[in-house]
C-alpha cells in the first residue's frame, strides 16, 4: 500500500526518495572505483544533511491546519496500536449491557509496567478508527454512539470497584450524529459520563492521541490529568464545521483552525491540558513504537503521584480543575 503524503510533506518526500536512490546506487556500485565511491559518499552525506534540515524546518513550523492534517494521517497509531505496544495482558470487554457493543470505542483491563519497579493494573478505554473503508465502516470512523459511552462508563465503574486507575485515549471526529444515536440518548450518555467521571474515586488520565472533537471527545475526557500528543488537536468543533457555520463554506477551514487555537501549545497556554507528549519528528506515524514509548513514559510519570492520593482528593482536584476552566462574566 502506498504511503499517504500530505501536501506540505511533498518536498521532503521527494528529497528522501532521491536519497534512497543514491544509497541504492552506492550499494550497487560499492565495489567499483574508489574515487567514485568517495564522490557518492560525499553526495549522500550532503543529501542526508539537506533532508534533516528540511525535516526540521517543516515540522517545527507547522500551522494549526497542518497539525490537524497530521492528527488525521491514515497511518497514525490508533488506540489499539498504543495498547498493544505500551501494555501487557490486555483483556477487552464488550457491550454496554443495555443495547449492544459499539466498535468505535474499545476498552478493557491491562497491565502498565516499565520493567524498573512500576507495575500497575489499569482500565484503558479509547476511540478506535479503521485503516481502510471496510474497517472504518466497522468502527464507524471512530464516531461513538450512546452504547459506546455506556460501555466506557461500565468499564470505569468496574475500575472503581477494583481500585484500578483509568486511562482514556481520545481520537474522534465527534460523536455519531445520526438520528438513531439521538433516539437512543446520545446527549444523555455523554452527560452521564461527565457526571460520573467527575466523581470517580480512582485516578483518571486522559490523552488526546489524534482528533479531539466536541462532545465525542469530552465524553471520555474528564480526568485528573489531561495529556495531549504534540500533533493532536482538541476543540469544541472541527475546523471544517466551524468554517461551514461562519462562512457557509468549507473553504475557510485553515482560517477557522487558526481562530480555534486547537493545538497542544494553544491548549497548554489556556490551561485546558496539563502536558504535551512529544512525537518523533514528522509525526507519530513515522515511528509508532517511539511515539508509544514517549506516551508510556508520560503515563507512568503522571500516574505515580496520583496513585498516592486519597479518593476524596482525586475527586476534589478533578472537579476543581474543570470548574476553573473558561471565563464567566455577569
Amino acid at each position: 500500500m502506498a504511503k499517504a503524503v500530505l501536501d506540505f510533506e511533498k518536498p521532503l518526500v521527494e528529497l528522501e526518495t532521491k536519497l534512497s536512490e543514491m544509497r541504492q546506487f552506492a550499494l550497487q556500485n560499492g565495489n567499483g572505483k574508489s574515487h567514485l565511491s568517495e564522490e557518492i559518499s560525499d553526495e549522500i552525506a550532503s543529501l542526508e544533511q539537506k533532508v534533516q534540515n528540511l525535516r526540521l524546518s517543516i515540522y517545527k513550523n507547522l500551522t494549526r491546519w497542518q497539525r490537524v492534517q497530521l492528527a488525521r494521517h491514515p497511518e497514525r497509531p490508533y488506540t489499539q496500536d498504543y495498547i498493544y505496544v505500551m501494555m501487557d495482558d490486555f483483556t477487552e470487554l464488550s457491550g454496554d449491557r443495555l443495547f449492544g457493543d459499539d466498535k468505535a470505542i474499545i476498552g478493557g483491563f491491562a497491565k502498565l509496567s516499565d520493567g524498573q519497579g512500576f507495575s500497575q493494573g489499569v482500565a484503558v478505554i479509547g476511540h478506535q478508527k479503521g485503516r481502510d473503508t471496510k474497517s472504518n465502516l466497522y468502527r464507524n470512523f471512530g464516531m461513538a454512539q450512546p452504547e459506546g459511552y455506556r460501555k466506557a462508563l461500565r468499564i470505569m465503574k468496574l475500575a472503581e470497584k477494583f481500585k484500578k486507575p483509568v486511562i482514556t485515549l481520545i481520537d474522534t471526529p465527534g460523536a455519531f450524529p445520526g438520528i438513531e444515536a439521538e433516539e437512543r440518548g446520545q446527549a444523555e450518555a455523554i452527560a452521564r459520563n461527565l457526571f460520573e467521571m467527575a466523581r470517580l474515586k480512582v485516578p483518571i488520565v486522559c490523552v488526546i492521541i489524534g482528533e479531539g472533537a466536541s462532545g465525542g471527545a469530552i465524553g471520555i475526557g474528564v480526568g485528573n490529568r489531561v495529556l495531549m500528543l504534540e500533533n493532536a488537536w482538541y476543540s469544541v468543533i472541527s475546523p471544517e464545521s466551524c468554517s461551514s457555520i461562519l462562512w457557509r463554506s468549507w473553504n475557510f477551514k485553515e482560517q477557522a483552525a487558526e481562530a480555534l487555537k486547537l493545538t497542544a501549545p494553544d491548549l497548554m497556554e489556556q490551561g485546558i491540558i496539563d502536558r504535551i507528549v512529544p512525537e518523533p519528528i514528522g509525526g507519530a506515524h513515522r515511528e509508532p513504537e517511539v511515539a508509544a514509548k514517549y506516551l508510556k513514559e508520560a503515563l507512568i510519570e503522571e500516574l505515580t503521584p496520583l496513585l498516592k492520593k486519597s479518593p476524596d482528593d482525586l475527586v476534589n482536584e478533578r472537579i476543581e480543575k474543570f470548574s476553573k476552566m473558561g471565563v464567566v462574566r455577569e
